[in-house]
């Protein structure tokens, strides 16, 4: 465990913070100040954290001083100083005997070192300050004199960056870098050196940190990095979230090469712009028929496939992905994956549809599609290749990032377990299934006819219950076609029997699963009771948000 010396010459938030947060483990053993008034001193007993006070007298030379404090501190064990508002320049007096001593300052350094750093930041008009934690070295002369070009000079450990909005006053902009840099990047700093992840090299004013903390790393991951700074500008103010009560905006990253809706041209200006949801659903859409080479269409309600298709025409697709679950597919949203033309256009405005979304149009398909006023047309442009490594779900408190679920399989990936061999047409339906399954929600559960979805089971908390509603959608919703002889895909294996049970009673012929259960066994017989195929993935395709 770390054990920090923490200085401060007024309220010391800062310490506060790191000693409210434990990062790394490190605690406080000992805050000092030279002011004996100084608020951080009733707050540390509060929180059980001794205290010292040196004084600096009049006649006390800076050396002198250091000395008392260095005196001060002997009576503790420390392996870290933290600096905080301490208001005195140290000499190599007190940073030879102690131990590394960190500081943190108010701007992103080498810029604004002084005093004033957040009104120097306003008064040169930047739109972006922040703060650096940086190791403090010696900024005096032989004679205890400052040298002002030596201070805040030391080897960077961390910095954060902070945007500068427009007006904002020295007050604003001092809070939001305390709250959002600070809190964040000295924190950080404690934490490295208390895994000991840091090697200062004070000869050399480098500060190395460690920086392959990949939870998975092997030849198949890259792992993920320690740190991800993500700036992203507004790009618009929606109406509301996804219920009219709750504010939202939608941000653009402009580095982003990869097709999306956010970046899309709304080409019917006139109509409404797009509001939380749509967006949400939009972007579903568009990542489901990028997995797909073939022209493809598929319709998104609620950011769950309500039918997806491929054939050889748009227009084809797009029929046989309406026609899985067309009461659904009302108020839902459109992706295809090709030019959208006039006949493909003619369906869509068939009934009612929120968004289109496509890389193109032919003028005769706008002309068609521009009849409704309010059917808001996308052009997202080439979708060219995906190149978003990240996706990230925002917790409170922090989020959740993980690699995209970019897994593609082949005929040639399937183990078939079972008695009776899929059929080819049975193979490339297993396929088919399994490139959409990994788009609708867990426990999610989809029939396929060729290259059509049938019926779609998604969001069960029981997975033989995505098999029955999967079952119901497909007998009572799909127009001019059912389960009957259709292939069955499981985005995690089937813990029991029961859902081949149920499977086989809707008519499903084939199953196309992750398998790893421990009644693998027992799954499989029951497949083999009923003379269905089944060939197992060996990975699965959960998606929970």
């Amino acid at each position: 465990m770390t054990r920090i010396a923490g200085m401060a010459g007024n309220r010391g938030r800062n310490l506060l913070n790191i000693a409210d947060r434990n990062p790394g483990g490190a605690e406080l053993a000992v805050v000092l100040t030279n002011d004996a008034d100084a608020p951080v001193l009733e707050a540390a007993a509060e929180r059980g954290i001794p205290t010292e006070v040196v004084p600096l007298e009049d006649d006390m030379s800076r050396s002198e001083h250091e000395e008392a404090v260095l005196e001060a501190l002997s009576e503790y064990d420390f392996e870290l100083v933290c600096l905080d508002g301490y208001m005195r320049i140290l000499s190599e007096t007190f940073l030879s005997e102690a131990p590394t001593t960190l500081n943190v300052h108010p701007a992103l350094l080498p810029a604004f070192p002084g005093m004033d750093a957040w009104g120097d930041a306003l008064e040169e008009g930047v739109s972006v300050t922040g703060c650096t934690v940086h190791v403090v070295t010696d900024a005096t002369d032989g004679d205890g004199n400052v040298v002002e070009e030596d201070v805040d000079a030391g080897p960077i450990v961390t910095q954060e960056p902070i945007p500068v909005y427009e007006g904002d006053d020295e007050e604003s902009l001092k809070e939001r870098v305390l709250y959002e840099g600070e809190f964040r990047a000295y924190p950080r700093a404690v934490k490295w050196f208390a895994d000991g992840a840091v090697d200062v090299d004070t000869e050399a004013g480098e500060v190395t940190v460690e920086s392959d903390v990949a939870t998975v790393g092997d030849e198949d991951h890259d792992g993920l990095p320690l740190r991800r700074l993500v700036s992203n500008d507004r790009a618009d103010t929606l109406r509301y979230g996804e219920n009219p009560h709750q504010d939202a905006a939608v941000y653009t990253d402009y580095t982003t090469d990869e097709a999306s809706v956010v970046h899309a041209d709304q080409l019917n200006e006139g109509a409404k712009a797009l509001s939380y949801n749509n967006y949400n659903d939009a972007d579903g859409a568009l990542n489901l028929i990028k997995e797909f080479d073939e022209p493809a269409a598929a319709v998104i309600k609620h950011t769950n496939p309500a039918g997806c298709a491929t054939a050889d025409s748009l227009s084809e697709a797009y029929e046989k992905a309406l026609s899985t679950d067309p009461m659904s597919a009302f108020g839902g949203i459109v992706a295809l994956n090709r030019e959208c033309d006039a006949e493909t256009a003619e369906q869509i405005i068939d009934s009612f549809k929120e968004v289109v979304v496509a890389p193109g149009y032919t003028d005769d398909a706008l002309e068609v599609l521009f009849e409704k006023d309010n059917l808001r047309v996308l052009d997202v442009g080439e979708l060219g290749e995906r190149t978003e490594r990240f996706t990230e779900k925002p917790l409170v408190g922090g989020r959740l990032v993980q690699e995209r679920d970019l897994q593609s399989i082949s005929v040639d990936d399937l183990e078939v377990v079972t008695e009776r061999e899929p059929t080819d047409e049975e193979l490339e339906s297993m396929v088919f299934a399994w490139q959409t399954l990994k788009h609708v929600k867990s426990n999610g559960i989809l029939f396929a006819d060729g290259t059509e979805t049938v019926g779609i089971g998604m969001g069960q908390v029981s997975r033989v219950d995505a098999v029955r509603l999967a079952a119901m959608k497909a007998d009572e919703h799909a127009e001019g076609k059912d389960a009957e002889g259709a292939v069955m895909a499981s985005d995690a294996f089937f813990p029991f029997p029961d859902g081949i049970e149920e499977a086989a009673e809707a008519g499903i012929e084939a199953v196309v699963q992750p398998g790893g259960s421990v009644n693998d066994d027992d799954v499989i017989e029951a497949a083999d009771e009923h003379g269905i195929a089944m060939a197992f993935t060996g990975q699965r395709s959960f998606r929970h948000d």
